[in-house]
């Protein structure tokens, strides 16, 4: 598998940010693949990963597995359907691929599964590629 670029600063991927997430992403020739394991930093109750970590996790995915395919996007809309609780400790995996297009909009899935296979969150995506002067500014922060 072949990682997928990143920005060193981003939250979620960048190995030189201090507090980010310091998620790696692959690709697996279909599909942009990450894992990781649920901290305690990111808790949203005792003992009960946050929520928002989940939906960023899989809007990352979800993007990297457009950027694999060298198409330059951002967010235009997520929806996220959470299908039971993350644990601390926990074992993840976030899949996303792109599922099509229509018109300007890339659309995508993704989703987290635990370590015993479950499905714990679902989503969806929709990314637009950015008006140029935004395309060139994010592209000249990628690290391939």
């Amino acid at each position: 598998m072949k990682e997928i670029a990143r920005y060193s600063g981003c939250f979620v991927c960048g190995q030189k940010n201090e507090i980010g997430l310091k998620a790696r992403f692959y690709w697996d020739g279909s599909k942009a693949i990450s894992e990781m394991t649920a901290s305690e930093l990111y808790a949203g109750y005792k003992d009960i990963f946050h929520g928002g970590i989940t939906s960023t996790m899989l809007d990352e995915v979800m993007i990297k597995a457009i950027l694999a395919q060298d198409i330059n996007v951002v967010t235009a809309e997520m929806t996220i359907r959470f299908k039971q609780p993350v644990y601390i400790g926990d074992q993840l995996r976030f899949e996303g691929e792109l599922t099509g297009q229509k018109g300007p909009l890339y659309l995508t899935e993704g989703k987290a599964i635990n370590q015993n296979g479950e499905i714990v969150a679902l989503a969806k995506g929709k990314y637009v590629r950015p008006a140029e002067e935004l395309s060139d500014k994010l592209l000249i922060s990628l690290e391939k």
